[in-house]
């Protein structure tokens, strides 16, 4: 992406140029669009070179001013999808309005001044937010435990009859790591007789010294598969991870019908991988099937933490969200398979005028990526489907390093709301991405201001007005009771997370956990947007996968800002006494965050944890489900 044209790089290391003009690439062989299949003596063959033939792909600009042409005609197969968004938009706003029509007249009956106007403007969109999660996590879990058929597409075949490039993007990665993934995924993929449809691709954007670990790694997996494996490094970094792949796309995306993208840190079975093809050639309209991934391979006593959280909360939340997107649905940049040709047609992604972080390349791609299929009639759907996996960020401060690059990304979704021909949904999902970070600088906004309708001469009463303080605790923990009764209302999901007794205690921890942590994040990423505004971009840097413990010195150097806020709310706290129902749990989050940084990032508690019932999830459970949503019913694929 340059400011006129996003361009292919050009530069190419000399051992690549000398590998592709190879004796690989004079061999008697063709591509998958001639009909020959990939594998058996050929897989031999590719141990010569690193990439087989170049097989360009047009990407053009999409010029986001201008509709776009060549519009395909989509049709929902729901009737109601129109309805479900406008009972779920509805009953969002009807919750807040009536919370917020019940404050302002308590307000207005103790005289409203100043602040308490500005406390109703802040509290409107926060309620909103939080009645939106809930009413997508109620209607998962009617779905979930109601046993309704998903509304899925045809799948008109048993065996695939496309070809896919799997495509694994690494920087600076622990590539032995990676490797031994792909070797599982393609032993995986031969077990489930799709090897001779599956091809990986591992694109590095690494730095120079990690070309020759990376190259020999790769080469060494090609001795025990029949699954071709091919690998690249760009030696510019061009436009991040969306550029490596759009420089795949460019290079050798003709070849493919359909490339399923990874992360370094993911795993998909032969079998998931498979019926995800078998779904795109069964539906020519679906540009993207994006599944939703289990988290795995928690260490540290946090990843375990938000490994249970995320297998144990997520089926539900997926469900909604399916429920409401339908064939508008997200990308998330990984996990999900995409038709090759519609993403070159839709997808090329301008540089933005300015410069970071507003501007320049489109950093959360992925989300916006989605929304342009959708402009040009590719629909994007959402399925859950076991084997699909990814790892969590090891402890809070590398969760927190992740966010500064979803806050930066997400805001600049703002400036691209626009755009012309986006479909309404895609429009919402994007401002949604923003409010998940909007939403932190608004609740310490409406705490300050809060703490100074307390410090006024009339202060405003303790407690809320009415109903709306019991509303609140509904909204906000509703959707864990309602994964509880879930899960213990089927024997075997209770099972793959240790049985009743460890699930209620699992989410007895897990809730004061959470309450602790949402204070430290709320400022980390009101710090992270107030950064953004001033112009400092996020900047790329390699994820750490790996942590055993933080030591305290590093935490409080890190959430020293948390400190010295969490001091000014006790301090308020002592001088109005009054508010103390609202500012202790605020001043106890901040003040703790280094010790809980520093506590969780323990992998020996982790492991304490798993011994003493806590946090178990499926995957660590031979005998038990693969997958959690493998309990809901005879059918394992959901696609909405």
């Amino acid at each position: 992406m340059t400011t006129a044209k996003l361009q292919l790089c050009k530069e190419r290391s000399p051992l690549t140029t000398h590998l592709r003009h190879s004796e690989f690439d004079r061999l008697p062989h063709s591509h998958p669009s001639t009909g020959v299949r990939f594998g058996g003596a050929l897989a031999g063959a590719a141990a010569t070179s690193d990439l087989p033939a170049e097989t360009p792909l047009a990407m053009p600009e999409q010029a986001l001013g201008e509709l776009p042409d060549h519009v395909r005609s989509v049709r929902s197969p729901v009737a109601d999808m129109l309805e479900r968004r406008i009972l779920l938009v509805l009953g969002t706003l009807l919750l807040a309005v009536a919370a917020g029509t019940e404050l302002r007249v308590s307000l207005v009956g103790h005289g409203m001044n100043l602040l308490e106007g500005a406390l109703l403007v802040l509290f409107f969109p926060l309620f909103a937010w939080i009645a939106f999660g809930f009413l997508g996590s109620t209607i998962g879990f009617y779905k979930l435990m109601s046993g309704a058929k998903p509304e899925e597409p045809r799948v008109g075949a048993s065996r695939p009859h496309s070809q896919t490039a799997v495509l694994v993007p690494v920087y600076n990665e622990d590539i032995d790591a990676v490797a031994g993934r792909i070797a599982r995924m393609a032993a995986s993929l031969t077990r489930a007789q799709g090897a001779g449809h599956f091809a990986f691709f591992v694109l590095s954007d690494s730095g120079a010294a990690a070309e020759e670990t990376e190259r020999a790694a790769i080469l060494a997996l090609r001795r025990d598969t029949s699954v071709p494996i091919y690998y690249r490094r760009r030696p510019v970094n061009h436009a991040r991870k969306p550029g490596n792949i759009a420089e795949w796309v460019r290079r050798f995306g003709g070849a493919y019908d359909n490339m399923l993208v990874l992360d370094a840190d993911s795993y998909m079975s032969g079998e998931t991988m498979v019926r995800l093809a078998i779904m795109l050639d069964s539906n020519p309209g679906a540009g993207l099937i994006q599944t939703a991934p289990t988290v795995v391979n928690g260490e540290t006593l946090f990843a375990r933490w938000h490994q249970f959280a995320s297998g144990f909360y997520g089926p539900m939340a997926t469900a909604g969200l399916a429920w409401w997107s339908g064939q508008e649905s997200t990308f998330w940049g990984h996990n999900a398979i995409v038709r090759t040709r519609a993403f070159a047609e839709s997808c090329g992604l301008p540089e933005l005028p300015g410069t970071a972080p507003f501007g320049g390349h489109i950093q959360s791609h992925d989300m916006f990526e989605a929304a342009l299929l959708r402009r040009r009639g590719w629909t994007v759907h959402l399925v859950e489907l076991p084997e699909s996996t990814e790892e969590y960020p090891p402890t809070l401060i590398d969760h927190a390093i992740r966010d500064r690059r979803w806050a930066q990304g997400n805001m600049q979704h703002l400036r691209l709301l626009g755009t012309k021909g986006l479909h309404w949904v895609n429009r919402l999902q994007l401002v949604i991405g923003a409010s998940a970070f909007l939403t932190s600088p608004l609740w310490l906004l409406l705490l300050l201001t809060g703490m100074g309708a307390q410090m006024m001469p009339d202060p405003l009463p303790v407690t809320p007005p009415g109903w709306i303080l019991p509303l609140t605790v509904v909204l906000l923990f509703g959707p864990k009771v309602m994964a509880v009764i879930w899960t213990l209302s089927n024997p075997a999901r209770a099972a793959a997370f240790g049985g009743p007794e460890r699930v209620i205690k699992s989410v007895l921890a897990e809730i004061p956990l959470s309450i602790l942590m949402a204070p430290a994040t709320m400022l980390t990423q009101t710090l992270d947007i107030i950064d953004i505004l001033r112009g400092r971009p996020s900047g790329w840097k390699a994820q750490r996968r790996s942590v055993d413990r933080i030591e305290m010195r590093d935490a409080l150097v890190v959430y020293r800002p948390h400190l010295i806020l969490g001091a000014a709310f006790a301090l308020c706290t002592m001088l109005a006494p009054a508010g103390t129902l609202w500012t202790l749990p605020v001043s106890l989050g901040l003040l703790a965050a280094p010790l809980l940084a520093v506590f969780t990032s323990r992998v020996d508690l982790g492991a304490k944890a798993a011994a003493n019932g806590f946090f178990l999830v499926p995957s660590e459970r031979p005998h038990s489900l693969r997958h959690p949503v493998e309990a809901i019913g005879p059918a394992q694929a959901r696609i909405a």
